[in-house]
């Protein structure tokens, strides 16, 4: 069953997270390119201290920076350093270029930064805004879709409450004010999605959950749909019927001996089966549709410039059947 949520091209911004090491960089360059593909003018916004997503891009990559670069026609990407980000703020507020530069390059201020908790992420998301709202000479939109590689699952809930909970303990004054604007972005369903990306493993999935919990609760954020990262493709039990039926003597020349590449095969069966599981669970306890990515050992071949499988991501979702893959409602 399919459902009719919107396209992630009809949004402006789309906030991509997911437990450590599920693919969620993968996923927002995924994005990045197929949007791309469509036509739109595409940013993607990389927030991590260390710079990486060149890598996909580019075969000898140099890391990105503040000002960043075009990776293709149509996609621009930058790295978003809160240190310059907040630079960029002052500089724009008080109009005192040099003043403001010499005043945060002095170790006494970035030693109150380090000890100020949220300015990080009130500001990373300050300029993400700013560009959101930047338009051309006719008016439109600098850019169709903005991309943003956010933190992993736990540090980026926090990354995305920070403005309510600055505007809570600022009343009033210009931080206050620009506060409410970023809230005002991430709130709005119409522009902002939040995409969490997940494996089908048990833990995964129930961070996932935790983190689908939360940004409805606590966060108040639009979310539509669940990635599934490394989805086996293909069921393996179909195969193994054939398999038991090979005679353990057989020569296979370099291949296995039957009776291990039967263990091989049973093994795989049952991680493929708990993918399953696990894939029909998060939907089911979420209540969201799921867009299915697989395993690809080369991850430049995701956001290659000619190869059909960033388009994946655009697919649209599809409930799972629970019953089918075992699971019962959570």
């Amino acid at each position: 069953m399919t459902t009719a949520v919107r396209s992630l091209l009809d949004y402006r911004l789309v906030v991509v997270t997911g437990k450590g090491g599920v693919g969620k960089t993968t996923v927002a360059c995924m994005l990045a390119e197929a949007a791309r593909r469509a036509g739109r003018s595409v940013l993607l916004a990389e927030t991590a201290p260390i710079a990486s997503i060149a890598g996909f891009f580019e075969s000898d990559p140099r890391p990105l920076d503040y000002t960043g670069r075009a990776f293709r026609p149509g996609l621009h990407a930058i790295h978003v350093d809160p240190h310059e980000a907040l630079a960029d703020y002052l500089r724009l507020q008080t109009g005192l270029g040099m003043v403001t530069d010499r005043v945060i390059q002095t170790e006494i201020f970035r030693q109150l930064l380090e000890a100020a908790p949220g300015w990080r992420e009130l500001i990373v998301l300050g300029k993400i805004w700013h560009v959101e709202q930047k338009r051309q000479a006719d008016g439109s939109p600098l850019y169709d879709l903005i991309v943003v590689d956010a933190p992993a699952t736990g540090h980026g809930l926090t990354f995305l409450d920070v403005p309510r909970v600055v505007q809570q303990a600022v009343r009033a004054g210009p931080l206050a004010r620009h506060a409410s604007w970023v809230e005002a972005l991430i709130h709005d369903r119409e522009r902002t999605l939040l995409l969490p990306v997940t494996l089908p493993e048990e833990l995964p999935v129930i961070e996932t959950l935790e983190l689908v919990e939360r940004a409805r609760g606590e966060i108040d954020i639009g979310i539509d749909r669940i990635v599934v990262n490394r989805m086996p493709a293909h069921p393996l039990d179909r195969i193994a019927p054939a398999l038991e039926k090979l005679p353990d003597d057989l020569d296979l020349e370099c291949l296995p001996k039957v009776p291990e590449l039967r263990a091989l095969l049973r093994h795989a069966v049952r991680r493929d089966a708990v993918a399953r599981e696990e894939r029909a669970r998060v939907s089911t306890a979420s209540t969201l549709p799921i867009v299915d990515l697989p395993y690809v050992a080369d991850r430049t071949a995701l956001v290659s410039g000619t190869g059909e499988l960033p388009l994946r991501i655009l697919e649209a979702p599809v409930w799972p059947d629970p019953e089918q893959e075992g699971v019962t409602a959570a």
